[in-house]
């Protein structure tokens, strides 16, 4: 069944908080509310849960809103006209070729702001695991570019503090790029700063 356009942004802001949300913070962050038809509607899809909480209704994507969510974005979500309208477009746009890229999940993607951060040990397995998957045998050639796209839920001095541990470790070699011109600017950005050096290389398991 069709969704409306409130109804979609609706889920968008429910995508974007990861978490349940009441109407006055609805409100309050984002000046819309979920109520009337239209939460009815999602509620009938059952994409969306919404139950009392003292005088206001707070809501939630279900899983099915997850999965519908993702079908209408890569479809292309109708949204209203305009400069604000063109830059929603241009931000979906841009995550569905994220999702595409690094084969994630939007649930990979948003998480609830108040979620604790992974500690560094959490970070160096993910690393490690990572790095399996990119290569065919141990001490291979891995970019940190392709780490970090793979890892982008976590927060950048997360990842550089992990790299840094892992750096330390002897079983672990980081190495710069040789050209420098080859360099893209992602490279640059994903590249880990090491006293004076950047590092954009990382092989694991080759000592």
């Amino acid at each position: 069944m069709a969704l409306s356009v409130p109804q979609i942004s609706a889920m968008i802001v429910l995508m974007a908080e990861a978490d349940e949300v009441t109407n006055p913070e609805l409100k309050e962050r984002y000046n819309i509310t979920l109520d009337g038809k239209d939460r009815r509607h999602l509620n009938d899809l059952k994409l969306v849960e919404s139950h009392k909480r003292g005088r206001s209704f707070a809501h939630v994507l279900t899983d099915d809103g997850w999965a519908r969510l993702a079908e209408e974005i890569r479809a292309g979500v109708k949204v209203t006209s305009g400069s604000n309208g063109a830059a929603l477009r241009a931000v979906l746009a841009g995550l569905v070729r994220f999702l595409s890229r690094t084969d994630q999940r939007l649930g990979d993607v948003f998480q609830p702001a108040q979620a604790a951060v992974e500690d560094e040990q959490d970070v160096e397995a993910r690393v490690r695991a990572v790095y399996a998957e990119l290569t065919r045998e141990p001490g291979g050639w891995v970019s940190l570019t392709d780490v970090r796209v793979r890892l982008a839920d976590v927060p950048k001095d997360v990842m550089d503090d992990a790299l840094r541990s892992l750096n330390r470790q002897p079983d672990v070699v980081m190495v710069p790029e040789d050209n420098q011109k080859a360099l893209r600017p992602e490279d640059r950005r994903a590249a880990l700063a090491v006293g004076d050096q950047d590092k954009h290389y990382l092989s694991i398991g080759a000592r």
